[in-house]
């Protein structure tokens, strides 16, 4: 029998699915509810940046297309994997990621992906977070 999570939570999973806009607060409160509040401001950071991809770069901000967030939470293992309907297919650059050029106008949000999760994963439409909370740990603060 594995340890609970210090703030109670074993398992919790589930799916949500919304137009692509970029009006994301009630997604995103209900996405770090479960949370702990150290980690909630970080993980809202992340969780924003990578839905904004989403919409903006994936689905190209077109309403009728969707993005489909699931979401489990087991001990204190936080994931989420976020799906677009866009056309491109997405080519990141790995877990090497580079510091971003001041001048440009894109990269700095896959840039803070990688410093907020332990583990980015892209795969075609599909991006794969997860963030380990481990006692102790401070969270990264920007």
């Amino acid at each position: 029998m594995g340890l609970a999570a210090p703030w109670g939570v074993r398992r919790q999973s589930g799916c949500l699915q919304f137009a692509s806009t970029l009006y994301f607060q009630p997604v995103l409160a209900f996405l770090v509810g479960s949370v702990p509040p150290l980690w909630q401001a970080e993980i809202r950071l992340g969780l924003q940046e990578a839905l904004v991809n989403a919409a903006r770069h994936g689905n190209k901000l077109d309403p009728r297309k969707k993005i489909t967030v699931e979401y489990c939470i087991q001990g204190e293992i936080f994931s989420w994997r976020i799906t677009d309907q866009g056309e491109d297919v997405v080519d990141c650059f790995g877990g090497d990621c580079p510091l971003p050029d001041v001048f440009s106008e894109q990269g700095r949000g896959v840039f803070i992906l990688y410093q907020i999760f332990d583990r980015v994963e892209w795969s075609g439409h599909t991006l794969y977070l997860e963030k380990h909370l481990t006692p102790g740990r401070c969270p990264f603060i920007l």
